[in-house]
């Protein structure tokens, strides 16, 4: 196997333990709905807004949700289409369990 081709299935792996966390998960999913900003989702969720801060970057740095500011504030989205799929394809599959 190719330093390359490893390099890859390593990506691929570190993709996947970001999705091992359900504080990720009930993030991901809110902003499915619609963008929020830090405050909005700590609200929601019950969480703190330093711990919705800290998986928030850990979603940007893997490039599963994205930014805009508005002001003083930073409104957050999925990043991508790949979100949404790839969450509903993860719940169908534990749903046909």
């Amino acid at each position: 196997m190719s330093m390359n081709e490893e390099a890859k299935w390593t990506d691929l792996a570190d993709l996947f333990k970001v999705f091992g966390d359900s504080s990720r998960i009930r993030i991901l999913y809110s902003l499915l709905e619609k963008e929020h900003c830090v405050q909005e989702l700590a609200d929601k969720l019950s969480m703190t807004q330093s711990a919705v801060s800290h998986q928030l970057k850990i979603l940007k740095m893997n490039k599963l949700v994205a930014s805009r500011r508005d002001g003083k504030q930073i409104y957050y989205r999925p990043a991508d289409d790949h979100v949404s799929t790839i969450l509903s394809m993860g719940k169908e599959h534990i749903e046909e369990l």
